[in-house]
């Protein structure tokens, strides 16, 4: 069974952030609260623990990962970014966005594209994310947890331990966050492109 560690969702305990990252360092797959909803996630290098991801989800080597990003500079270490981009960003990071944008060469091949060597990337608005990231000192290769059959990714952190406590290493705990997923806004071609309306408003892109 998972460990489950409660975690104060504006001030979130330093010890508790320490060891969720030894757990990810270790190769460790968790649970873990967001700006718009759960997520799994595991260290960016674990081919292993990628592939545990996949299994619980139930998704194939199609599926697109996110890379979870502390702030912009880290973003534009793992993407190529321009300056209407960039722009973009700053405009609407930290926020419930994931962006879709040309990997560098920092960004493993398994995790980009195979056609395009695009990489879906995101700047959450969270303090224990932050916290996380903060502590991680990188990115954090992530998926919204939604099981299969589900129609809404899970929002429970109890019901989450009772339905995949046994395959996940640890359960963060933060209270309820939602159930509404990221909006996900194509930034590689000349103006935004719209590829998923979530939570993040589309007003800023001209997409409204």
């Amino acid at each position: 069974m998972s460990q489950y560690f409660t975690i104060h969702p504006e001030n979130p305990q330093q010890r508790i952030i320490r060891q969720v990252v030894e757990v990810i360092r270790d190769g460790g797959v968790i649970v873990y609260p967001t700006d718009s909803c759960y997520a799994l996630g595991c260290h960016l290098g674990d081919k292993d623990a990628m592939q545990r991801i996949r299994a619980i989800r139930e998704v194939d080597e199609k599926h697109n990962f996110t890379l979870v990003c502390r702030d912009l500079s880290e973003i534009a270490h793992y993407a190529k970014v321009d300056n209407s981009q960039y722009r973009l960003l700053k405009a609407n990071t930290p926020g419930s966005y994931t962006f879709l944008l040309q990997a560098s060469r920092e960004v493993p091949k398994r995790l980009q594209h195979p056609k395009r060597n695009t990489i879906g990337l995101r700047v959450p608005d969270h303090p224990v994310v932050q916290a996380l990231l903060t502590e991680l000192n990188e990115p954090l290769l992530s998926s919204t947890l939604i099981l299969p059959g589900d129609e809404f990714p899970m929002t429970d952190p109890e019901e989450i331990r009772e339905r995949i406590g046994n395959r996940v290493d640890l359960i963060l705990d933060s209270g309820s966050c939602g159930v509404e997923m990221t909006t996900v806004i194509d930034l590689t071609e000349s103006a935004p492109v719209l590829v998923r309306h979530g939570k993040g408003r589309l007003e800023p892109f001209g997409l409204s």
